[in-house]
């Protein structure tokens, strides 16, 4: 079972910035891409950050030089840092694993539950 916990959801002034935590097993953190998505325009999620295989950093352009995706091997950990925050950044935002299955070439991608950032002007 994948279990994906964010945490660090919060209500904000447009230009201020947030910290997203999301916190896994230890064998999800090792054999998973992780990363973190949105549901964009309230409809289809999509990720926006997360990492290529050889560990670089990767990010939708909507969010590109205004967060940071980063991980705590120690912790099993993957933060978000938002800052220069917009209402346009209010959504629900999830944890993400794209993980390894049997008889498949493709990974399977698991949703966490989602944590609430909103951005007032």
């Amino acid at each position: 079972q994948v279990q994906l916990v964010e945490s660090g959801g919060a209500s904000v002034q447009a230009g201020g910035s947030l910290k997203l935590s999301c916190v896994t097993s230890r064998a999800i953190f090792t054999i998973c891409g992780m990363g973190w998505g949105r549901q964009i325009s309230g409809q289809m999620r999509d990720l926006i950050a997360t990492f290529s295989t050889d560990g670089k950093e990767l990010y939708a352009e909507s969010v590109k030089g205004r967060f940071i995706i980063s991980r705590d091997n120690a912790e099993k950990t993957i933060d978000l840092q938002m800052n220069s925050l917009t209402p346009e950044d209010t959504d629900m935002y999830y944890c993400v694993a794209d993980c390894p299955q049997s008889g498949s070439p493709n990974p399977r991608r698991y949703w966490g539950q989602g944590t609430q950032v909103t951005v007032s002007s």
